[in-house]
């Protein structure tokens, strides 16, 4: 492979203008991490540790080209992630512990096991019987416990979102959204209730907790709902702000029913 090749001709075959193969193209981003790896300051210094929270900031960079909907920028987004990935396996190369090889390889191995309805003689009508066929293969693979892999750099609302999603495919769950809508009541009387700081906290956490719970049983990721939500709150009160720039009055100026009149006019845009 042209990795490895002396840094010069490296340098060469990644330059040269001509059509390249999938496999050829595949191989002259890993020849470009090499090479950066060797003869750039900053990629030198470069750790897997240093690189975490920039892998964290690419793939929140290409959700939100999905969320665009721009190709162009999804594209490459896309294309920041694979670097990353890239760079991941060169210092995993460097430290002498797994390559690309390694990591296909073991992907390949995964997804074959867990899906047997696929690849095997095991029946899986429903994606609940998938989801639960999974998690009992992983259970099958060593693990101790249904909650092991779910990593604590997530969101927080995510994490609860994927913890709720493992127990619930093993049958810990509500029968149906009544029982969670009765749960949201119930904690909202508990949070009114709350005596002191520590005692509020505890109770706001367990309605969030909640209101994920129900975010299941709407088919709805409260990440993606929670972002679109966002998303929608800074177009409105963008076009607020315009209005409120255009008056050429300071913003203390507007008084709180004129605000909202602004507001409920942004609505309607």
């Amino acid at each position: 492979m042209q990795e490895n090749r002396p840094i010069e001709q490296l340098k060469a075959a990644i330059t040269a203008k001509r059509e390249r193969t999938l496999q050829e193209q595949f191989e002259r981003v890993v020849s470009l991490v090499k090479v950066l790896r060797q003869e750039c300051p900053w990629d030198r210094k470069q750790t897997s540790h240093s690189l975490a929270h920039l892998l964290l900031e690419e793939s929140y960079e290409l959700v939100h080209a999905i969320d665009e909907g721009d190709e162009s920028e999804l594209k490459k987004e896309i294309g920041d992630l694979f670097l990353h990935l890239c760079f991941q396996v060169e210092l995993a190369g460097e430290r002498g512990t797994f390559s690309f090889g390694d990591v296909f390889d073991a992907l390949s191995h995964k997804l074959i096991s867990r899906h047997p309805h696929v690849f095997g003689d095991v029946v899986a009508e429903s994606e609940r019987e998938v989801v639960k066929n999974w998690e009992s293969l992983k259970m099958q693979e060593g693990r101790q416990s249904l909650l092991e892999g779910v990593p604590n750099t997530m969101s927080e609302l995510l994490r609860a979102y994927r913890v709720q999603k493992k127990v619930s495919g093993v049958g810990f769950d509500w029968p149906s959204d009544d029982g969670v809508l009765d749960k949201l009541a119930e904690e909202i009387s508990e949070l009114k209730h709350a005596a002191g700081k520590a005692e509020q906290e505890e109770e706001f956490g367990d309605l969030l907790f909640t209101i994920v719970n129900y975010s299941r049983f709407l088919g709805a990721n409260p990440e993606d709902a929670l972002r679109k939500a966002t998303n929608k709150f800074m177009a409105r009160f963008r076009a607020v702000e315009e209005k409120v720039h255009s008056s050429e009055r300071d913003w203390k100026e507007f008084s709180p029913e004129e605000l909202d009149a602004l507001w409920q006019e942004a609505k309607r845009c």
